[in-house]
């Protein structure tokens, strides 16, 4: 009954989750956390530790909180009222950038900065809170053979019109001047995220009962030491995504530095913006469409190669024309190690262990997210951006053999851990 309501809503529910993906790109465009918000929180600080830690803010926040909420999600029947309640942290704080870029008006710029990044932080958290039931809820709602391509076209909506975003981003940050261009910017991704946020809400889940059979909270975090201890095929997974963090590090400095170096304007920042997203959009589908055929594991080392090449090429680029190259590389390098890595995380474990896998898998990589940026903005600071890059370009290179050396692909494994229940003995 269950599979039947699923198959008949499927192309119902591809639809406006597609358009809500849309939207939300087009939002992402209009404050982009690659070149947009690194532009601004530059005109408030020089320091490449504080502007390297922006793309890191919503990645940790999405990682961070989900295995604080895996046992909750993991008793619901019904994911969507959890997700459209708490997906609103996620939407509402561009809103707050646009009045906090209005404040400069009134406001020093160290308060400007620190009410910034509260903001920054208050999104990447409203994220991370909603991400496990929202993940529960695609793959409720999505059979898992089409999870790849679902997770690529939401990904091409998002990154079509992100391009369309960052291509009036750079038109009005070149024709207002600061600090309304900025604010305007904020204030037209915040309005994307409210349609974002009303075509979510129009997703049809089915009710089903709750899927974890553990009844206390003790006995789901017994599960989670059970399925680190038995499942090394996930432990070695973890580690490399872990790892992949150094490859994604040096994002934010690709713009900061070809400013600093070739002189690239505004214009030319909302141009390679809609590069990137363009390369985004392509790529998620067509890695999307390699993972659900070849494996979800294939694609991830594409990406840790593509990586590597953006890094060692923003090293030897003479001009700033070489960085349509760059974030060629880098967006299908973050397609990759964000996307394709999330779902194959949903590929571990079975349905009663869906939740606890997705809480691991992402807050266990969290420390590895906040702390690569770190390095790489000390050492762009101590040392220059060059080094950063090469970093990330051996990370990227090492995070892709350590995937073909120690990771099996769990779709393919006809006897792991993952693919029985994890049994935990009932409290004494």
């Amino acid at each position: 009954m269950l599979d039947s309501e699923i198959q008949k809503n499927l192309r119902y529910n591809f639809t406006v989750n597609i358009i809500e993906s849309g939207f939300f790109g087009l939002g992402s465009g209009f404050a982009s956390f690659i070149t947009i918000i690194p532009l601004f929180v530059s005109t408030l600080t020089s320091s490449a530790l504080l502007i390297g830690l922006i793309p890191a803010i919503p990645r940790l926040g999405w990682q961070l909180p989900q295995l604080l909420t895996a046992d909750k999600v993991a008793r619901l029947k019904y994911y969507k009222p959890t997700v459209m309640l708490l997906t609103i942290h996620h939407k509402l704080p561009f809103l707050g950038l646009a009045l906090v870029a209005l404040l400069q008006l009134r406001l020093n710029s160290q308060t400007i900065l620190q009410l910034t990044f509260a903001i920054l932080i208050w999104h990447g958290l409203g994220g991370g809170f909603c991400a496990t039931a929202w993940q529960s809820m695609v793959a409720k709602i999505i059979p898992s053979r089409k999870l790849g391509i679902f997770y690529g076209a939401l990904a091409a909506a998002n990154n079509l019109m992100s391009i369309f975003g960052a291509v009036i981003a750079g038109l009005l940050l070149k024709e207002f001047a600061q600090p309304f261009n900025f604010a305007l910017c904020f204030l037209c991704a915040s309005f994307a995220m409210a349609l974002s946020w009303f075509f979510m809400s129009r997703t049809r889940e089915p009710v089903s009962a709750p899927s974890s059979a553990i009844e206390t909270r003790r006995e789901f975090w017994d599960s989670l030491s059970v399925i680190l201890r038995c499942d090394e095929n996930f432990r070695w997974f973890v580690s490399a995504r872990m790892l992949s963090q150094l490859a994604l590090m040096p994002l934010p400095f690709y713009t900061l530095y070809a400013v600093h170096q070739y002189g690239m304007g505004e214009a030319f920042v909302g141009l390679i913006t809609s590069v990137l997203m363009a390369t985004q959009t392509i790529a998620g589908l067509v890695l999307g469409w390699v993972g659900d055929r070849w494996g979800h594991k294939l694609a991830l080392q594409i990406g840790c190669i593509a990586c590597a090449f953006s890094s060692v090429l923003a090293c030897l680029a003479p001009n700033a024309n070489w960085f349509y190259l760059v974030f060629i590389g880098a967006g299908i390098g973050m397609m990759a190690l964000q996307n394709i890595a999330a779902v194959m995380t949903l590929e571990f474990g079975n349905q009663q262990q869906r939740p606890a896998y997705i809480g691991l898998g992402n807050t266990l990589v969290a420390p590895a997210t906040i702390l690569a940026p770190i390095l790489g903005g000390w050492i762009a600071e101590n040392i220059d951006y060059k080094t950063t890059f090469l970093v990330a370009a051996i990370g990227g290179l090492v995070t892709a053999l350590l995937l073909h050396v120690g990771v099996s692909d769990p779709r393919y494994l006809e006897h792991n851990f993952s693919n029985h229940s994890v049994e935990v003995l009932p409290e004494q």
